[in-house]
């Protein structure tokens, strides 16, 4: 999977993504615990932390990357990768994606996927497919703004 824009911690659209590597296991497990709590409660930070760690070390099935300054990012979005028998491709899943709430409505979710969506389509992807709650009508309107169109009541679609 190559890096949106033009090479490691390329501002795409004005925000820096950077893929996320081993180095950031520690890091990236704070940030999802803190992400997960904040929308579920209590979580399980060792089963989180499992979760992403194979995703770090280079395993074909997803990436994260981290969005904002490279010595302090801010956010990050994950994605996982898959087969459509639907669509005869690769399939890249927005699963998790989250920016610090001091930090927030500044633009950078939406800047993240509208570099992340086309990068994961040149590198062989069909589609590229997001899941929203439905009625989280702030989190629909960030997916639209990133070029993703509704494809049901639950997934958000940019092909």
């Amino acid at each position: 999977m190559s890096e949106p824009g033009s090479g490691p911690g390329a501002k795409a659209t004005g925000v820096a993504l950077r893929m996320a590597g081993p180095d950031d296991l520690d890091l990236l497990g704070r940030m999802f615990v803190a992400a997960h709590a904040e929308r579920q409660g209590e979580v399980d930070g060792a089963a989180l932390t499992a979760g992403i760690a194979p995703l770090l070390d280079g395993s074909p099935h997803g990436a994260i990357w981290l969005i904002g300054p490279p010595r302090s990012p801010v956010g990050h979005v994950a994605v996982s990768f898959g087969w459509s028998i639907d669509r005869g491709g690769i399939e890249a899943r927005v699963i998790d994606l989250h920016v610090r709430a001091a930090v927030r409505r500044r633009g950078m979710a939406g800047g993240a996927l509208s570099a992340l969506a086309p990068a994961l389509l040149r590198d062989g992807g069909v589609t590229a497919i997001a899941a929203y709650t439905g009625g989280d009508e702030a989190l629909r309107r960030l997916f639209r703004r990133a070029g993703f169109r509704p494809e049901d009541d639950r997934w958000m679609v940019r092909a």
